[in-house]
């Protein structure tokens, strides 16, 4: 009987326990509510639509379908931007455009860099001052073929001497730094510059008197020989050049003859 007492005794106290602890936790007060406060709302971001590549395009390349539209933050937009507010017929109107230099996928597409449609190529991409030059090369005569468009040069002349009695060539740099502007009809080398290609014909950039100067030596040299510069050299300035050829005796009226490979000079008549 006392055993069973105790059994409804222990049953009463947890009852009474958990009945407690239920109604404390209804009688809680709610967990307090944090209130974020945000700062002022940041303006939008002001986008301006920029003319951009949408390809890599080759020197020479037309622009065609490679370009479009596409936002670009207001305050970096440059003055060279094409913009759709300017021009917003741009796409049909530069679609016919060649690239003076070679652009990338995702650039942003600059007058300064194109040549309008029906202008020639080449005369555009000269430098004010200079001519294009076109001499004479074969595979022993150009480094064996791996002189490439915008490569620098020297150029030697190789021509017979019969000095002293004696038979034999004489050489000589009649030209210093020189870039070639093309081989053959290729204005760019292949990609990666993988790719040699042995031309026929080099296109140089010349001044007016270098390009006399290699006129009078195509006509006295045996062989003209294009010899490959370092990268590293191509900055050099003011190098000797053959001027002799051409400049004479610095007086008018001197003729000057080629005969053999030799020069001879007289006094021209008035």
């Amino acid at each position: 009987m006392a055993a069973s007492r105790l059994m409804i005794l222990g049953v009463a106290v947890a009852a009474a326990g958990g009945a407690g602890f239920v109604a404390k936790n209804m009688s809680a007060p709610p967990p307090q509510e944090v209130v974020v406060e945000s700062g002022p709302q940041q303006p939008q971001l002001a986008l301006t639509d920029v003319l951009v590549l949408t390809a890599d395009v080759p020197m020479g390349g037309l622009v065609e379908s490679n370009v479009a539209w596409q936002p670009w933050p207001s305050d970096a937009v440059n003055p060279n931007f094409i913009t759709r507010t300017a021009e917003p017929e741009a796409l049909e109107k530069f679609k016919n455009s060649v690239a003076r230099l070679g652009m990338l996928s995702g650039e942003p597409l600059r007058k300064s860099k194109l040549i309008g449609e029906g202008q020639s190529f080449m005369s555009a991409v000269l430098p004010a001052g200079k001519r294009a030059v076109a001499t004479t090369i074969s595979a022993d005569t150009s480094a064996g073929g791996f002189i490439l468009p915008n490569d620098y040069v020297d150029v030697i002349m190789t021509r017979r001497s019969d000095a002293a009695g004696g038979s034999g060539f004489t050489t000589e740099t009649i030209l210093s730094n020189i870039r070639v502007l093309a081989i053959d009809q290729t204005i760019q080398e292949d990609e990666e510059g993988k790719k040699v290609k042995v031309g026929q014909t080099a296109t140089l950039e010349l001044t007016q008197q270098q390009s006399e100067i290699i006129t009078v030596a195509q006509q006295m040299a045996d062989r003209l020989t294009l010899a490959l510069r370092s990268v590293a050299d191509a900055q050099e300035k003011n190098l000797a050049e053959a001027d002799y050829l051409v400049s004479g005796s610095g007086k008018r009226g001197t003729v000057r003859l080629i005969k053999s490979g030799e020069i001879s000079e007289s006094g021209a008549r008035k």
